[in-house]
């Protein structure tokens, strides 16, 4: 089973970049899309093109904002949106899709923002939305893909010094965050599966930063450690283009 999680920034954006395409040579059993920016409606019409997917979308009450979508080949046993604390869900950040053996959760985690104006809602965000993850994982194991706007070490950030506690993504609050996810049995199975190796999910449009490979390891497939050994690869697609992120993924057996 493969599982694709990918930041599109704007469904309407990328459908117009080939994206069908994108989607047919991905060949992904599960595509989970962040940032959307669509209401569901729109989204079903972006997506018309794409065959062979049950989809489900859970869209912010603001247009044009956040948003996150499944795609899937089986049908879920059940789609749950949100996480149940009305603060945070009014900006379509969270659908899980529950399968026979696991849970799949797509989530686009806040941005701090500008000046870090957002940090402290965010820090609220991680704690809340870690006892969410919890919840699931008490009653079967999770995978959980997206954009979790955190590069957690400096291997995953191209330049470290310079955005350490000053930059949205890099601050101490925010890798403590991350942090919590692994110390409640969840893994980062890139990470996992390749200890040192230097590869980004996100670029700036600023600056050439893509060209260059100024980037960050934004995006990520948590798993709990019980499906750990049967997750047979994971890796990152710099090569897809059509967003500022690129997809990531893993390739599990059960």
């Amino acid at each position: 089973m493969k599982i694709i999680s990918w930041n599109v920034n704007g469904v309407r954006s990328v459908q117009s970049k080939g994206f069908a395409e994108t989607l047919a040579l991905l060949d992904a059993d599960c595509i989970l899309l962040q940032e959307t920016k669509a209401q569901a409606e729109q989204i079903d019409k972006a997506l018309e093109d794409i065959d062979g997917y049950y989809i489900y979308s859970n869209c912010a009450e603001r247009k044009g904002y956040s948003g996150v979508t499944i795609l899937s080949r089986n049908e879920p046993l059940q789609v749950i949106s949100d996480i149940g604390i009305s603060e945070h869900d009014q900006e379509g950040r969270v659908i899980v899709a529950e399968f026979e053996h696991f849970y799949l959760l797509n989530v686009y985690v806040p941005n701090s923002g500008e000046a870090l104006a957002r940090l402290d809602y965010r820090q609220t965000w991680d704690t809340e939305f870690l006892a969410y993850c919890r919840q699931l994982q008490s009653k079967k194991p999770l995978i959980a893909g997206g954009d979790f706007n955190v590069a957690h070490r400096e291997i995953d950030i191209a330049r470290p010094k310079p955005n350490y506690n000053k930059s949205s993504g890099y601050t101490q609050v925010e890798i403590d965050g991350f942090s919590r996810f692994l110390d409640a049995g969840l893994v980062d199975t890139f990470r996992h599966k390749h200890p040192d190796t230097v590869a980004y999910s996100w670029w700036s449009y600023r600056a050439g930063a893509r060209a260059k490979n100024v980037g960050w390891r934004i995006d990520y497939v948590l798993t709990s450690e019980a499906l750990l050994d049967k997750v047979k690869n994971a890796f990152i697609l710099p090569e897809i283009t059509g967003s500022d992120h690129c997809p990531v993924g893993i390739e599990i057996e059960f």
